[in-house]
Parts: C-alpha cells; sequence; structure tokens
C-alpha cells in the first residue's frame, strides 16, 4: 500500500518535507515511526488524514500520515 507522510518541525532534518513511501497492508504508524528514526520523545501530534490518531492505530492505503514534533518554548 502507499502512503503519504508529511514530516513538520525537526523531523524533516535530515528527511524530508513530503513523501509518498510503500508499507506492507495491516503496517500501524510506530512501524512508520521507527523506520524513520522519529525519536518518541519528540513526538507530539500524529495525525491520519488529518484525524487524531495514536502509534497502534493501522495504516491505509492512499492515507496521509503527518508526524508534528513536541511544541517548546513560552
Amino acid at each position: 500500500m502507499q502512503i503519504t507522510v508529511s514530516l513538520h518541525g525537526v523531523f524533516r532534518i535530515d528527511r524530508f518535507k513530503l513523501k509518498t513511501l510503500e508499507y506492507p497492508a495491516g503496517s500501524d504508524i510506530q512501524k512508520v515511526i521507527d523506520d524513520l528514526k522519529i525519536p518518541v520523545k519528540l513526538l507530539g501530534i500524529m495525525l491520519i488524514n488529518r484525524v487524531h490518531a495514536k502509534s497502534t492505530d493501522i495504516l491505509h492505503d492512499g492515507d496521509t500520515l503527518m508526524l508534528l514534533p513536541l511544541l517548546e518554548g513560552g
């Protein structure tokens, strides 16, 4: 299946902004996070097709996964 992954903030460093990737059917968000070596402690928001998701949620062909880091400051 093909999914589109959209990375934001620090997750783009040495990676990409938007990319279509191939994954086996039944893959979850955690698989993508692991493959991209994104530090879980920096992960803030995960969205599938603009809807909040959990790392255990299953992806489907044509989904768009957005990964956003935690925000700091004040």
